[in-house]
């Protein structure tokens, strides 16, 4: 069991030297929050970005904050502020006051473990209520730190040692974490509105280590990572959930001296998954920078990342916009927008390789391995890069199943401004996964045997849209497993 307890609220204290995250965005991207630095001191900082033009409000204590102090925004604007004190985790949620800073404190909860043993999970997709996650020994607990009628309250309890974070559905329910139990990892659900009971989410292999890296709320797509292709080798895969289709380990992925680590994918493809955008942050010799990378094509798209990024932080929009934001001496608080290349058919015998050492991609001229750049839009701060327009074609149908006809692009896309949640937790699967169905083979007949499977978990139920009339039933999450591997 977890040793933690309850301890009541507590002021700031000594932290660890571990060095601050670039910044937190909220799940609806209206905020951010990050620690900033004042020459050696640290102090709390919200951006707003919601409006027309994003700004930032200090929020400096008494005291400046230890650099391993983390913070998440709320979705009403306050600041959620997790510091170390005295062997203790102290919450408090911050707000601007006129000229200074009032602090709520929420109580503490006590680990005998050091500060790596808890940190916070990811920005609950209601904004409403925020979690951490405690790893013991032998156990891993789920916290709820903010939102609670009581201060920290522990939701659920699990065997093994837990990681990751990763919510699969709009009304922070379900959650799913990678759990090492016997020596493998395994992604699991973890439902917080059922005692914390847990449930298998993905198994590529009896003994492969598969965890679970992004999921988008509208297509269903996630973004995994596992060993089960190349044992002893970690690979980016994605697949449905609720689908039939094998979870694919794309080649494009796998780029030379480079690491790869998805954080943004573009919602409102509601019926196409394999459209949507992924971002990427890759981390080479040159430094880091910004790929874009498609499910229906066999490329990466090399962007070069904006001057002053907060490195592995930035938000789609449902249109296909990045959003990236950037501090810099000139533009303290600054969000550049990158407009990717469209999709384009994928060519089977171009395989996009990352820059040489000591070669970024370019800002003018055309991204490796890919059309010519991208529009790039800042808001003011940043100058636009030429613009060149991308071909307009339309996405590879080589994910989708046999004898059935892809939508035109773009034909269930629903651009918002200001995203709104989802009333209908349930991801919609695609139209044409139908039970029974076999695996489209991958391009050069490059396939693998099904591996066993868990199938997905049922989320809330909650009426959906009723389907087209056209459209073939699609399915429901709970008959159809994520599991199986293709390599292409």
């Amino acid at each position: 069991m977890t040793a933690c307890a309850i301890e009541p609220s507590a002021g700031h204290g000594d932290g660890d030297d571990a060095a601050p995250a670039g910044c937190t965005l909220s799940a609806d991207g209206a905020y951010g929050a990050r620690l900033a630095s004042a020459g050696d001191a640290w102090f709390p900082e919200r951006w707003t970005l919601d409006g027309p033009e994003p700004y930032a409000v200090p929020l400096p204590r008494n005291q400046p904050e230890e650099p391993g102090t983390e913070v998440q925004p709320m979705g009403d604007g306050r600041v959620l502020i997790h510091r170390r004190v005295a062997g203790r985790h102290a919450f408090s949620l911050l707000y601007p006051t006129g000229p200074g800073t009032g602090e709520l404190p929420l109580g503490a909860v006590e680990c005998p473990d050091d500060r790596a043993r808890l940190r916070l999970l990811p920005p609950a997709p209601c904004g409403e209520k925020a979690y951490a996650l405690a790893v013991g020994p032998r156990s891993t607990s789920v916290w709820l730190v903010a939102g609670g009628a009581f201060g920290p309250e522990r939701v659920a309890e699990l065997p093994g040692r837990g990681s990751g974070g990763v919510w699969l559905d709009r009304a922070g329910r379900l959650l799913a974490l990678d759990r090492e139990t016997g020596g493998r990892t395994k992604a699991v659900v973890v439902d917080l509105e059922r005692g914390g009971e847990v449930s298998p989410l993905l198994q590529i292999a009896a003994d492969s280590d598969d965890r679970l890296l992004l999921a988008d709320h509208d297509s269903g797509l996630l973004i995994v990572r596992s060993d089960a292709p190349s044992p002893g080798q970690e690979r980016l895969g994605w697949g449905v959930l609720g689908s039939t289709l094998p979870v694919r380990f794309p080649e494009c992925l796998r780029l030379r001296d480079c690491s790869v680590t998805p954080f943004a994918i573009q919602p409102g493809q509601v019926l196409t998954p394999e459209s949507c955008a992924v971002a990427l942050r890759v981390d080479g010799p040159a430094g880091s920078w910004v790929g874009v990378w498609r499910p229906a094509e066999r490329r990466v798209h090399h962007l070069p990342a904006p001057e002053g990024w907060l490195t592995g932080t930035g938000l789609w929009t449902a249109d296909g916009v990045l959003r990236l934001p950037y501090a810099t001496e000139a533009v303290p608080c600054g969000v550049a927008r990158l407009r990717p290349p469209a999709p384009a058919l994928p060519d089977p015998d171009t395989t996009p390789t990352p820059p040489a050492p000591g070669h970024a991609p370019s800002p003018t001229g055309p991204a490796l391995g890919t059309p010519p750049s991208p529009t790039t839009e800042p808001v003011p701060g940043l100058a636009p890069s030429p613009t060149e327009p991308a071909p307009d074609l339309a996405p590879s149908p080589i994910d989708r199943a046999p004898g059935t006809t892809p939508p035109p692009p773009d034909s269930h896309s629903h651009p918002h401004p200001h995203p709104h949640p989802n009333p209908h937790p349930h991801p919609h699967p695609h139209p044409d996964l139908r039970p029974g169905l076999a695996p489209p083979r991958a391009a050069g007949g490059d396939t693998t045997p099904p591996f066993p499977a868990f199938p997905a978990p049922p989320l809330p139920e909650r009426p959906g849209p009723p389907p087209a009339p056209s459209a073939a039933r699609p399915v429901p999450l709970q008959e159809a497993p994520l599991g199986r591997l293709v390599t292409n």
